[in-house]
């Protein structure tokens, strides 16, 4: 029993080894129904926002507007001033962003722009990349309500 006692253990290691590699492997292959790339994510929650047409009035209310975003892009050699404006499910959710939109939003931000190059920002599906991936890291830090729309408002990326 002594000389057995190694190779049972052994064995048990290996099958649970072989298992956890299993479920692993499993669950990377079939993945689960959640998007990978943010563009996706952003459709998949654009499907759970039910759209509403606004009066020009009840749109001026639910949207907060920021500006004079100036950032590096990942090659030093680039920086990109922006103005962004972002249109929120709710007038109290809007009273929230304004007072987060300083502290919390802005770096998010400059985060986001920090790990793009000059190409990925480029052209009208880079703006809706970079639009979508702020909708899903801003989103999470909101008090309360849901940020529904983000828009480029103006856009320069030049050289030093």
């Amino acid at each position: 029993m002594k000389k057995m006692l190694p190779w049972l253990i052994t064995i048990l290691l290996a099958i649970t080894l072989i298992a956890v590699v299993a479920v692993i492997l499993f669950k990377s292959l079939m993945g689960g129904d959640e998007p990978k790339d943010s563009a996706a994510k952003a459709a998949s929650n654009a499907e759970s926002v039910k759209v509403e047409k606004l009066k020009a009035d009840e749109r001026v209310e639910v949207t907060s507007v920021l500006t004079d975003i100036m950032t590096n892009l990942s090659e030093p050699e680039y920086i990109v001033k922006m103005g962004l404006a972002f249109q929120l499910d709710k007038k109290a959710t809007k009273e929230d962003f304004e007072k987060i939109k300083e502290i919390q939003i802005r770096p998010i931000i400059i985060r986001t722009l920090s790990d793009m190059t000059k190409e990925q920002i480029n052209g009208s599906k880079g703006k809706d990349e970079l639009c979508s991936k702020l909708l899903n890291l801003i989103n999470p830090v909101l008090p309360k309500g849901t940020l529904v729309n983000v828009e480029i408002t103006n856009f320069i990326v030049t050289g030093l």
